[in-house]
């Protein structure tokens, strides 16, 4: 097929979202698109324990400010792991491109979260990515991967 959807690489995604309309619409729409939920949750806490317990995670998006504490707890758990972390929030914290692979600023349309995630393939797979979307911003892989 001359037009075929290229099938993602990043495929098991863990959510970290406290706010469930953004946590829902996520989880359904990269559903949608073939990417695997590995978990969805709402708390620190229950992000670093999916990560640690060796579960294969490809990549994690996460916002920062959560109910019982910081993203940025969640994204050093992450990189201990080596898995790579895009941060999905109102304002990319100060640390962010020493541990996450990129950041995406809320509010975002469906397709530019997509885009943005193809751009960490790209990066990831060590291809520089086409374009960027508006409002992601994606760092040197010494960063978070």
């Amino acid at each position: 097929m001359l037009f075929a959807k290229k099938k993602p690489t990043l495929v098991r995604l863990l959510l970290v979202e406290d706010e469930p309309l953004v946590a829902f619409d996520a989880e359904h729409l990269l559903t949608d698109q073939g990417y695997e939920i590995v978990a969805t949750v709402d708390r620190v806490a229950d992000a670093v324990a999916i990560i640690g317990d060796g579960q294969a995670i490809d990549l994690v998006l996460a916002d920062v400010n959560l109910a019982d504490g910081n993203g940025v707890d969640v994204a050093r758990a992450a990189q201990a792991r080596g898995i790579p972390v895009m941060f999905v929030t109102g304002q990319c914290p100060a640390e962010a491109e020493a541990l996450a692979i990129g950041c995406l600023a809320k509010p975002y349309p469906q397709r530019t979260l997509l885009a943005a995630i193809g751009a960490v393939e790209a990066q990831v797979a060590g291809k520089p990515p086409r374009r960027l979307p508006g409002g992601f911003r994606l760092f040197p892989v010494s960063g978070g991967a």
